[in-house]
């Protein structure tokens, strides 16, 4: 896969440097594999290099990939969109970097809802989360890679 692939799955340019450099996988199951082991080795400033990658929840983008795994905000009532909007901007300036949530699949009011209970966490556990959460859309992006979508 070339690197702009690889750093599409991901977003973090070390990641996907190392990913790069451990092809070609034998089988699907060793890719995904390695591709959780390499996220776990990174640094936490290449996990918030991957978090930058992506549009805030809610906010409009013209990343078609993000805005299909976000399509559960699209049609959302405005009070839940002003709402994510608000809690965005909070949990940003808590943390220092955006909320990242593994959106494939929820509603606008689940995401809201995780954004708040997630608010509580200290700083080092929401980074975890956080991380856990870019790990999850990172291997849903490689299985789609995988079935050719």
């Amino acid at each position: 896969m070339p690197f702009t692939e690889w750093l599409a799955c991901c977003g973090s340019r070390q990641w996907a440097k190392r990913m790069l450099a451990l092809e070609p996988f034998p089988a699907a199951e060793r890719m995904l594999e390695a591709a959780d082991r390499v996220w776990w080795e990174l640094s936490p400033g290449d996990w918030l290099e991957a978090f930058a990658a992506h549009p805030r929840i809610g906010e409009s983008t013209r990343d078609a990939q993000a805005a299909r795994e976000q399509s559960g905000v699209r049609g959302a009532e405005a009070e839940t969109i002003e709402k994510l909007a608000a809690l965005n901007r909070a949990y940003e300036e808590r943390f220092g970097w955006i909320y990242i949530v593994c959106a494939s699949g929820k509603s606008a009011a689940q995401m809201l809802a995780i954004l708040e209970s997630r608010m509580g966490n200290d700083p080092e556990t929401e980074l975890r989360v956080a991380a856990e959460q870019q790990l999850q859309i990172t291997r849903l992006r490689l299985e789609k890679w995988m079935r050719g979508q």
